[in-house]
């Protein structure tokens, strides 16, 4: 049966509807195969011509129809990602998503609501996420959050939270610019010399500058010292600048280490400053058995970001960012507009949550893949990934203490192992390059992933476990490879410059 439509009426819907029917069970059978086959596969393999020129093509005039494209992403398109979905993948902290996430943002997209408010079912559904994490990370009940792209946006909102929640000033109506007369002092914050870039990038959107942005030294095992922090604080407020917030690192990127957050919520109260935590991926250690005291503290912050497509395993996009107080998470962000007036019935009487929570007005159905993923498999589940990949890294540990050519470059506190390849004759190797070039060369085997950080001024391989397919014999066939590839690459004749 056909619906096509009158010709003087167009529509994006299929012209056949079975035909297209069958070609969508086709993608969706293809998809499930691919993941259920992703450990047969080339973790990685660059783009080739033949698919870089099918991409770069002229803006199409006429369409080829969707069984076409379809099969241009199926040969140009879908092979070539970074391999996260694998499970040798060790390098970025990227998660690997789940067949059950990919088929909630489907449906997601089919219903394809505007979830930044109205009285609808998607709006439920995120106000009940929103419980359901904050109870996870100990957060009061009544804690004010939304879901947002990633660990990066949702930091920014705490930040702005915090600027506009300890200014001093009315930030919403007066900007920080200020004039002759308002002698404003500058608005300044802290946070370990280990913290992601997303602070930097937030203090220039937030009108703060980099220079507000005071990088605390770190101790040996990457975390911020306090000490120091409290005597920049000390200093700042003696030069006339104004202290708003202290931030921790739950995880940092380049090691896995956590900061001090008791100690940082002690300091934060007794100077009266907002504390934000940044929890991208090692917040969801709260949930472990056997580490949970790394996050200690964390339940007392103002705010704290994470994101739920790394250690939380569902497909990209989707973070978290719970702030204590609804007024403070309402401050930078309410909206006010002629064109957006509350209702005391029908479906606008539920207002924008959402939109009123976050920078974006128009937003997803994200909160429909956490929703689905907890129902089907509960927090137990997750909490048992995360001690296996805490186990997974402590294996990694192990056999580079127990291989004479392998050292580890920084002490392994939770699911993140840094190390290196040591020639047994080191003479004349410089061991950066030797290390870079080893970390290539997994990179390019298409087995296994891992990527590199500076410790101590020197180049350091890493590898960061979150991934829910990594098994334990991919943990020793990645350390043997690595010792193989070193002892290839050390071993090989220099070649003539």
């Amino acid at each position: 049966m056909r619906d096509a439509p009158p010709p003087d009426n167009p529509t994006l819907d299929p012209s056949d509807w079975e035909a297209f029917r069958a070609l969508a069970h086709q993608m969706v059978d293809d998809a499930l195969d691919r993941t259920r086959a992703v450990r047969e596969r080339p973790l990685w393999r660059p783009l080739p011509n033949d698919a870089a020129a099918a991409i770069d093509e002229p803006l199409p005039t006429t369409g080829i129809g969707e069984g076409a494209a379809y099969e241009q992403f199926r040969r140009f398109v879908e092979p070539y990602t970074n391999g996260n979905r694998h499970p040798g993948f060790f390098g970025w902290v990227q998660g690997c998503g789940t067949p059950l996430g990919a088929m909630a943002d489907m449906l997601a997209a089919t219903m394809n609501p505007f979830a930044g408010g109205f009285d609808q079912s998607c709006v439920h559904v995120e106000r009940r996420v929103i419980a359901w994490l904050a109870e996870m990370m100990g957060f009061p009940r009544d804690a004010s959050g939304v879901l947002v792209s990633g660990g990066s946006m949702a930091n920014f909102i705490g930040l702005a939270a915090a600027r506009d929640a300890r200014a001093g000033f009315d930030i919403w109506n007066e900007g920080l610019q200020g004039d002759a007369r308002s002698a404003r002092p500058r608005l300044v914050f802290y946070a370990s010399d280990q913290m992601h870039g997303w602070a930097g990038k937030s203090a220039n959107l937030l009108g703060l500058g980099n220079s507000a942005y005071r990088r605390i030294p770190s101790d040996a095992l990457g975390r911020v010292e306090l000490g120091a922090m409290r005597a920049h604080i000390a200093e700042d407020r003696a030069a006339g600048h104004r202290p708003f917030c202290v931030m921790g690192s739950a995880g940092t990127v380049s090691t896995g280490a956590f900061d001090d957050l008791d100690g940082l919520a002690d300091l934060a109260a007794e100077e009266g400053l907002w504390l934000h935590v940044d929890g991208a991926f090692g917040a969801w250690v709260k949930l472990s058995r056997t580490h949970a005291h790394l996050a200690r503290g964390m339940e007392r912050a103002d705010s704290l970001a994470f994101d739920l497509h790394k250690w939380g395993c569902m497909p990209y996009e989707v973070a978290c960012v719970l702030v204590r107080r609804d007024e403070d998470h309402l401050r930078p962000f309410g909206i006010k507009g002629h064109y957006i007036q509350a209702a005391d019935r029908g479906p606008f009487a539920a207002g924008l949550p959402y939109s009123e929570r976050a920078i974006e007005l128009t937003r997803s159905f994200k909160a429909l893949k956490v929703w689905m993923s907890f129902k089907a498999h509960g927090l137990e589940t997750y909490a048992r990934l995360v001690d296996q990949n805490i186990a997974q890294a402590a294996r990694m540990a192990e056999l580079v203490r127990a291989h004479p050519r392998l050292e580890l470059a920084s002490e392994v506190v939770s699911n993140v192992v840094c190390f290196r390849y040591v020639p047994e004759e080191a003479r004349g190797v410089s061991l950066d390059a030797l290390n870079r070039e080893i970390m290539f060369r997994v990179q390019e085997s298409g087995r296994f992933l891992i990527s590199s950080t500076t410790i101590d001024d020197r180049l350091a391989l890493r590898a960061c476990f979150v991934n829910h397919r990594t098994r334990t014999d991919d943990i020793d066939e990645l350390a043997a490879f690595v010792v193989e590839l070193g002892d290839r690459e050390s071993s090989a004749p220099e070649e003539p410059r």
